[in-house]
């Protein structure tokens, strides 16, 4: 019955946030709502983000980079070609691809916003020469 589960991430200026996952991220922006905007989506391979502006952004944790809190886990098709893809732009990585000892490769992006994104894939699909 569940079709997707989209995430919601709150942005203080969804104008650069949006440009971010466009022009960084290769998402499209699926839809702009209000005016001015304060909702709005970007979509990738049929998934969607949703992203609600707020003025005053929730506190983060103080150890989220030293721990790692990721925001989001996104489970990707090809991590090999999603990488070499955000390494031709301007993505920042926070840790580079590597296979996990918990079965998956995987990579962790910062966006414009300082959120966690990580792509990864079962290790068993994503060996180089898997095909």
């Amino acid at each position: 019955m569940i079709a997707a589960i989209v995430p919601q991430f709150f942005s203080s200026n969804l104008e650069a946030t949006l440009r971010d996952y466009r022009e960084n991220l290769g998402f499209e922006t699926q839809f702009e709502y209000g005016e001015p905007t304060f909702y709005a989506g970007a979509i990738r391979d049929g998934l969607s983000i949703f992203f609600r502006h707020l003025d005053l952004l929730p506190s983060v944790a103080d150890n989220k980079y030293e721990v790692e809190l990721l925001d989001a886990y996104i489970r990707v098709d090809d991590v090999r070609a999603l990488h070499g893809e955000y390494r031709n732009r301007s993505v920042e990585f926070f840790r580079d691809l590597a296979d996990r000892p918990w079965g998956y490769t995987e990579f962790v992006v910062k966006d414009a916003d300082g959120r966690l994104l990580c792509f990864g894939q079962d290790t068993e699909l994503a060996a180089p020469d898997a095909g």
